[in-house]
């Protein structure tokens, strides 16, 4: 498991002003003690597009029951189909693929890069 995230430097701000990167904002306890309700960090939606989600990844995708919700998660195993196994870091509070399965890699919208 990742100890941190690191902060968003100026190239990460100028790739957020060229819409290269996304600003994503935690909205509940399931990364902690990592991310916290209320922390933002930068998302890059091109980081899958020509390699794969790889084990300790933190990612957003969509809910695979509730397509509108978007969740970030850490990849703990991908499936030989390549579908992604999604965790919280804090399992008490964390509805993920223990509760719904493996996300396909086209709900996958990106990768955390850093926090903002």
């Amino acid at each position: 498991m990742t100890a941190d995230l690191p902060s968003s430097r100026w190239s990460d701000l100028l790739l957020c002003f060229c819409r290269k990167r996304q600003r994503f904002q935690v909205a509940n306890h399931s990364m902690q003690p990592l991310l916290k309700p209320g922390d933002e960090v930068l998302l890059n939606p091109d980081a899958y597009r020509y390699a794969q989600p790889q084990v300790d990844d933190i990612v957003v995708a969509l809910h695979p029951q509730i397509p509108q919700l978007r969740i970030i998660k850490r990849v703990t195993a991908r499936t030989a189909e390549g579908a992604c196994v999604l965790k919280g870091d804090n399992a008490v509070a964390s509805q993920d693929s223990r509760a719904f399965g493996a996300v396909a890699l086209g709900s996958i919208l990106g990768k955390v890069v850093c926090r903002f």
